[in-house]
């Protein structure tokens, strides 16, 4: 294998390439013809779960095999798309690349989480409820069968600010640092934790595991988003110095310790209030409120924190460009 597939597979990718992934994201999305690798790791999961996860099993059992799926599908998934990266470029150099843009794209969900929120936000201006609930309950897991336009607009900010790290800009992270397979590993970690990280009966024991890797594996990308939050704030101007003290004040206000950092610097640019009450099923969830709330929720805010979560990429992007240019 030649130095530069090297570069690629196991250091980390370059900029340029880092750049060329999103913007293909930009423009594709996620390509029903392309199989993506999420679908077969959500297949493997349930099928573990549907195994492993019974209730005549004991807490401890299902706790141990919850480790021992938190701890293979991330390895699997990163030696397999090593491998098949590795080979292709022994094979040719051309092929090789095109494994690696294909599978390095896949990691990054700026597009398909635009174009679900803008669902939301195209059928709240036009007046049709009951298209923007339906819409809404495909990107949340709170019940929206009773909620209005703020609490929907609401929801949505909440949805894209939270994965503007788990899905941008973590997965942008993971390809700097260490390329396709630490993505990949990353996808598999945050897919983890979306399928069997609850606190309920069900998954307390057998996705505890799943959990807490997903907290460590977003605890420095969350810090990240919130700070490039906060920069594209300014450079949108928005208020940027809201979002900063809403961060410093409420970025702990969140039952996940890592989601209130996005969600908190989003709410200050915006100068938006989220939090409150949400119906899950079975529960009612009372979280502590982010945000001064000097706006009315409205489903511009939607768009807004789109803008925001596209400006923190592109500035992610622009600080590994210049981060690798001093350090190589």
């Amino acid at each position: 294998m030649n130095s530069c597939s090297a570069d690629i597979t196991l250091f980390g990718i370059a900029p340029l390439a880092l750049g060329a992934l999103f913007i293909l994201d930009f423009i594709l999305g996620d390509p029903k013809w392309l199989p993506h690798p999420v679908v077969f790791m959500g297949r493997f999961i349930s099928s573990f779960e549907r195994s492993f996860n019974r209730s005549t099993l004991s807490g401890l059992k299902r706790k141990i095999f919850g480790i021992i799926l938190a701890a293979s599908l991330p390895l699997a998934s990163l030696l397999l798309s090593a491998a098949i990266i590795s080979l292709s470029y022994k094979a040719d150099k051309g092929l090789g690349l095109i494994a690696t843009i294909a599978i390095g794209f896949t990691t990054i969900a700026a597009r398909g989480l635009k174009d679900a929120a803008y669902m939301v936000r195209d059928a709240i201006s036009r007046e049709d409820i009951p298209a923007a609930r339906e819409a809404l309950s495909r990107i949340v897991g709170r019940e929206t069968g009773e909620l209005d336009e703020p609490r929907m607009a609401r929801a949505a900010v909440e949805t894209v600010a939270e994965n503007a790290s788990d899905g941008v800009i973590a997965p942008l992270f993971y390809l700097a640092v260490g390329g396709v397979p630490l993505a990949m590993a990353y996808k598999a970690i945050n897919t983890l934790d979306s399928m069997v990280g609850y606190k309920n009966d069900r998954y307390k024991e057998f996705g505890w595991a799943s959990a807490r890797l997903d907290d460590l594996a977003n605890f420095i990308p969350a810090r990240i988003t919130a700070i490039l939050m906060i920069a594209a704030a300014f450079l949108l101007k928005m208020d940027w110095r809201g979002a900063w003290r809403i961060m410093k004040r409420d970025c702990r206000n969140h039952p996940s310790p890592n989601a209130g950092w996005p969600e908190s610097a989003a709410a200050g640019a915006l100068a938006i209030r989220l939090g409150g009450i949400n119906h899950y099923p079975g529960r009612v969830e009372e979280r502590p409120f982010i945000g001064d709330g000097r706006n009315e929720l409205t489903c511009l805010h939607i768009e807004g924190v789109v803008r925001l979560m596209y400006l923190s990429a592109i500035l992610m992007i622009a600080a590994v460009l210049v981060f690798k240019s001093i350090l190589f």
